[in-house]
């Protein structure tokens, strides 16, 4: 006897785990500032939604009348079927009861996204109702990445981003940039949508991958995401549910006594194009931009840098700030970037009146500062040194599509965007056929005839003086400009603030408009 209930206890129990829902894992990653990078830490956020929680099965009186449901589902429904199931209702009040914060967070931050998704969804021809699935995605935090490495409002996995057409390096990740990673998603929706026919194995196959809802076809021998539900991975058995009770949360939570508290809007910005290096925390601090205003127009950026490789990169900075960096943008951007020359020296900006040969040759207005301090011989035959320049051109070529090839692998074998290849050979969708020709545009760099600039900083006096004497005497000089702080200062010369302290005897961090400073000796 003993041994039967505890047979029919153990089938209980599996039969009540088999039947429970899983909410789809949306982990926070939180970007913690440092000096140089913005490290991402993938952490699970308890106040929203953890883990694999444990839904707790509707009983015989249910808060949330099924009829009711059925009835508001059916008036929801459009092109995606809202159909009603144990685990949807589970949800419902999951997201009513237990979850409360989170669905009143969602519909906070429906002002910020909705607008960027409803558009790009009718450009692609795709249900609007596809907008909630961000929702259970990533909980609408663009930088959000999952214990599986998927990031991004949209979830995006690396591979299947670049496939996407979704740059990925250690500076950029345009899984994380709203509307790239929501035009990607569209791509890859109506995709799935095409290889099944049916919305919900489409969403289905989103979470898990097509692969797997096929094997669960054909290990079932169903044709709907109902009839393949017992064979599908636990997290995809419940994201359907999920769906559909967050369409209906969103649509029916003031009848449930939720509301919204502080609607989230988009800042108001303008664009700034980006060439080459530039350090973000000073042109922020130059510009009087908060750095968290920045970071939320641009969660692409992972650094707190752009490296010199940087070519016309889109930079979104708040409006109200945006005039201000318009009239000091010289300031402010000689105080953020740098150039190099082709040995990989740093050229800084220099005030034309403190090197005398640039105030003669104003059209090359740099000079070529060394990192390292040589002695004063090295210096006397490094008073002339040829810079060379470089600019970047614009290079037409073809491509000959060949067999097998898609745009994801031509984008990557040229390294350009899958957006870039569409747009120059004026293609609406992926599609294209062996032997068609596709336009490629590069940037390849050029150089220029070479310059001589003077290193060292000499008065009139002092120049006529022997040469032996100026080895000794030479120093290069740096008149403080209005706006220049130390730390500014020591970034362009590549100095540490301790050492241009100890150069010029300076005990606080107390600079004058005027005041020379001692750069090397």
């Amino acid at each position: 006897m003993r041994i039967s209930k505890k047979v029919l206890w153990l089938g209980a129990m599996c039969l009540g785990y088999w039947n429970s829902a899983a909410l789809a894992n949306i982990p926070q990653e939180k970007l913690a500032f440092e000096p140089d990078t913005l490290e991402t830490i993938t952490q699970a956020d308890e106040k929203l939604l953890p883990y694999l929680p444990e839904v707790e099965e509707i009983g015989p009186n249910p808060a949330v009348p099924q009829e009711l449901l059925r009835e508001r589902f059916a008036k929801l429904e459009n092109a995606i079927p809202l159909t009603y199931h144990k685990s949807s209702h589970e949800f419902v009040e999951y997201f009513i009861y237990k979850k409360a914060d989170f669905t009143k967070t969602m519909m906070e931050k429906m002002p910020l996204y909705f607008p960027l998704f409803e558009k790009a969804l009718a450009r692609h021809g795709l249900p609007t109702e596809l907008k909630y699935l961000s929702m259970i995605e990533s909980g609408l935090n663009p930088t959000v990445i999952s214990r599986a490495r998927a990031g991004g409002l949209w979830q995006f996995m690396p591979a299947t981003g670049r496939e996407f057409g979704l740059h990925q390096d250690k500076y950029i990740d345009e899984r994380f940039e709203p509307a790239k990673a929501t035009e990607a998603a569209c791509m890859y929706l109506a995709q799935l949508y095409r290889i099944f026919g049916d919305w919900e194995l489409a969403l289905a196959s989103y979470n898990t991958g097509p692969g797997n809802v096929k094997r669960a076809m054909r290990r079932s021998r169903g044709t709907t995401f109902w009839t393949i539900y017992n064979v599908l991975p636990r997290e995809t058995r419940s994201y359907v549910p999920q769906y559909v009770a967050m369409n209906y949360m969103m649509n029916y939570g003031y009848d449930h006594g939720i509301y919204p508290e502080k609607m989230e809007f988009q800042i108001p910005n303008d664009t700034i194009h980006i060439d080459g290096y530039i350090d973000l925390v000073t042109f922020c601090q130059q510009s009087n931009i908060n750095f968290e205003d920045l970071k939320k127009l641009n969660p692409q950026i992972t650094k707190t840098s752009l490296p010199d490789q940087t070519r016309d990169f889109i930079l979104k900075v708040p409006s109200v700030q945006y005039t201000y960096f318009v009239s000091n943008r010289n300031v402010i951007m000689d105080s953020c970037t740098r150039r190099y020359t082709a040995s990989g020296m740093m050229i800084a900006k220099v005030d034309s009146t403190t090197v005398d040969s640039l105030s003669r040759n104003s059209a090359f207005p740099y000079a070529l500062v060394s990192n390292e301090v040589g002695s004063g011989e090295d210096e006397e035959n490094e008073e002339k040194e040829v810079v060379v320049t470089s600019r970047s051109k614009t290079k037409k070529s073809s491509h000959t599509v060949r067999r097998g090839e898609n745009l994801g692998a031509i984008a990557r074998r040229y390294h350009v965007s899958v957006s870039e290849l569409r747009r120059w050979n004026h293609i609406r969708r992926n599609n294209i056929q062996r032997g068609q020709r596709l336009v490629i545009y590069r940037e390849v760099r050029v150089t220029a005839p070479t310059t001589r600039v003077a290193i060292a900083s000499y008065r009139a006096d002092e120049q006529q003086q022997p040469a032996k004497k100026a080895r000794h005497i030479s120093k290069r000089y740096h008149t403080v400009q209005k706006g220049d702080t130390l730390w500014i200062i020591s970034q362009r010369y590549g100095l540490e603030i301790g050492q241009l302290k100890k150069r010029n005897r300076i005990r606080g961090n107390a600079i004058k408009p005027g005041q020379k400073l001692i750069i090397s000796t």
